[in-house]
């Protein structure tokens, strides 16, 4: 399966300084912090010592998935509404082919939203089930895939849109 990530340019590039951020001045900070903290005596019941700590895990985290994004993001140009689902367009899809029973998604990846997104659209990656399924498919198309709980599940594709972020 492929794990390439879609992102924008503008994305990848918010990614990169976040990335860049934290590997270089947000470790110092968190390091200073910890330094502090342990002066200040018994670290078993160091509530800011603790603190630190967690707050050094959680970035290193995100360093780690940032490290995986930017490894293996694939940048282009947002979607634009066409004929095919891709990468960075929204796809409506039906289930069953019941025209009431819809879901509306971007395929890409949770990166593609700013941070100041207030647009509430689920994300599905072109490897998930679902994502892999409609890839690569026309408005009108009928496919199955199977979920994760291993149930297969039919759609037909209504509708193919750009997105903006």
């Amino acid at each position: 399966m492929d794990n390439t990530i879609w992102l924008t340019q503008e994305a990848y590039a918010r990614l990169r300084e976040e990335y860049d951020y934290l590997t270089g001045e947000g470790r110092a900070i968190i390091s200073k912090r910890i330094g502090l903290a342990r002066d200040e005596g018994d670290l078993s019941e160091n509530a800011g010592y603790h603190a630190a700590r967690e707050e050094q895990g959680q970035a290193e985290l995100r360093i780690l998935r940032l490290k995986n994004i930017l490894d293996t993001a694939q940048v282009g140009e947002v979607g634009q509404a066409n004929d095919v689902v891709r990468p960075g367009t929204t796809v409506t899809i039906a289930y069953d082919g019941d025209p009431d029973d819809t879901d509306t998604f971007l395929l890409g990846a949770r990166e593609l939203l700013s941070l100041d997104n207030t647009v509430e659209v689920a994300v599905y990656s072109p490897q998930s089930p679902v994502g892999a399924a409609v890839l690569g498919r026309k408005v009108g198309d009928e496919v199955t895939y199977t979920a994760p709980n291993g149930r297969q599940i039919a759609i037909t594709i209504l509708d193919i849109a750009g997105f903006s972020a």
